[in-house]
């Protein structure tokens, strides 16, 4: 479960005040697929942070029941200096999984080769991507964060990666970030539309398109 109890974010800039989530109250169950639906600047990410814990509202509280995921796929906190492996094993200290099964995970899964031993300074962003996605889906949440989910690699690779994705949602929720109304139609039952600072659920996802394409027509 996730519960927005009176939530409200704003930003404050030059010249104005940016609303994100103005008084927001909602509880999300356990194994609920959600899309994010907004324009540009709505705050969906700011919204996945908050879901995360990495951004802070200004009044409220969010309250969490589960393990709640990284965004997927992110590479951006990887010590560049470590190896992949060595990356891999601090996650997995983190999060409490076994380090070497873990690492053998990611190493059948990534197709990193002996790259898995060099320091992730030396990879190119395929690579990364591949290493940060191999990650992912090797630790086992029960909410999963997407923004902007992203599958790299050969098309052999992205089924796979695509395939070990949806195997994972089956015992899990789910808040995605798209632009694509194609992807949020593939993994999400329902939805949140983000407008002007105003929150609005729909629990079934193609109410929640519909509400989307009619505030971009406006």
């Amino acid at each position: 479960m996730i519960e927005f109890r009176d939530v409200s974010k704003h930003y404050l800039t030059q010249h104005s005040r940016k609303v994100i989530v103005d008084h927001l109250t909602l509880t999300l169950a356990a194994g609920t697929k959600v899309g994010l639906l907004g324009r540009n600047g709505a705050g969906k990410s700011t919204m996945i942070g908050m879901i995360a814990g990495t951004v802070q509202p200004n009044t409220g509280s969010i309250r969490r029941q589960g393990s709640i995921s990284w965004p997927l796929g992110f590479a951006g906190s990887f010590a560049p200096d470590l190896t992949g492996a060595q990356n891999i094993r601090f996650v997995a200290r983190i999060y409490g999984v076994d380090t070497d099964a873990l690492v053998d995970y990611v190493q059948d899964f990534a197709e990193l080769g002996d790259f898995l031993h060099m320091p992730v300074r030396s990879y190119s962003s395929g690579m990364k991507a591949r290493l940060a996605f191999g990650l992912s889906m090797g630790v086992s949440f029960d909410w999963y964060l997407v923004d902007e989910i992203t599958a790299v690699g050969d098309a052999a690779f992205k089924r796979k990666s695509l395939a070990a994705f949806k195997e994972r949602l089956e015992n899990a929720g789910l808040l995605m970030v798209s632009h694509s109304t194609e992807t949020i139609r593939s993994y999400c039952t329902c939805g949140l539309v983000l407008e002007g600072g105003r929150v609005r659920f729909f629990p079934d996802v193609e109410e929640a398109i519909a509400a989307h394409d009619l505030n971009m027509a406006a």
